[in-house]
């Protein structure tokens, strides 16, 4: 009997209701290719399976691999390894086109896994994942609120993100101390027009967020933007980046890309 692993921060799901209830929301049909992370002990692997030809799981638990390859056979496709190690592009083509991804996610590693799922978003129809409610609540905030950042300015541009339900701690054994949340996030509806450098606007996103409590002007400044750069653009740099909303974000951008700004920034997820 397979214990829950602390280090892996295993809550196992154990409401066939919870279960079904993610599965209907997806609205499945046969020929879905599906990707769930982290099945577990098949919680939401038995439903997805009733509803599908075939699904690819990823697992690292050694232990719980063995289970389910056991348990499902020839239905399902199990990726033994590390999520985050994982290319989700790969998984698609030879599943012939876009896959949807859905899963139990780990709390501990829930925004690098949206940020794989972001990078990966060319080959991602979209996301049915359950996580804590607070993260949940942080990819559909509005600017000026607590918990509006980096993660809601990215989930809001890439995708079209929509809190469905909130899952109460005793669904999970261990019982977590925390409320989750089931969240969609549909990669067929970005936000438009899209900036005209992915990079400066990820750079300028994240500079000055890096520097939250600071005006726009310091945290450009941290991106060793030219002073004389920054006249030309239309926001007032007098405002804090938890005001703007992603059109700024976007409009920022597409600005310093217009006027050749080069920021030499680290981008990665």
């Amino acid at each position: 009997m397979s214990r829950p692993k602390r280090s892996l921060g295993q809550n196992f799901l154990h409401d066939t209701n919870i279960a079904r209830k993610i599965v209907a929301s997806m609205h499945l049909r046969n020929d879905d290719h599906v990707v769930e992370i982290g099945p577990g002990k098949g919680a939401l692997t038995v439903p997805l399976l009733e509803e599908l030809s075939h699904l690819t799981a990823i697992e690292l638990d050694d232990e719980l691999a063995a289970r389910m390859r056991a348990a499902f056979g020839e239905k399902l496709t199990l990726i033994h390894g590390d999520v985050l190690d994982t290319d989700l592009h790969a998984v698609a083509k030879r599943a012939g086109g876009t896959v949807r991804v859905t899963g139990n996610i780990p709390y501990t590693i829930t925004s690098p896994i949206l940020f794989w799922i972001i990078d990966a978003r060319e080959s991602v129809r979209d996301c049915t994942l359950m996580m804590q409610r607070e993260v949940a609540q942080r990819l559909t905030a509005k600017p000026r609120t607590k918990a509006y950042g980096i993660l809601s300015v990215f989930a809001q541009y890439y995708a079209a993100p929509e809190l469905l339900f909130s899952v109460p701690p005793k669904s999970f054994a261990p019982v977590p101390e925390v409320t989750s949340s089931v969240v969609h996030l549909d990669f067929q509806s970005p936000y438009h027009p899209a900036a005209l450098s992915d990079r400066t606007f990820r750079a300028v996103v994240r500079g000055t967020f890096g520097k939250r409590r600071k005006t726009l002007r310091n945290g450009l400044r941290g991106l060793d933007i030219p002073q004389e750069a920054l006249k030309n653009i239309s926001l007032s740099l007098d405002r804090r980046p938890e005001e703007l909303a992603v059109a700024d974000f976007v409009l920022l951008a597409d600005e310093l890309t217009r006027h050749h700004v080069t920021i030499s920034f680290p981008t990665a997820t």
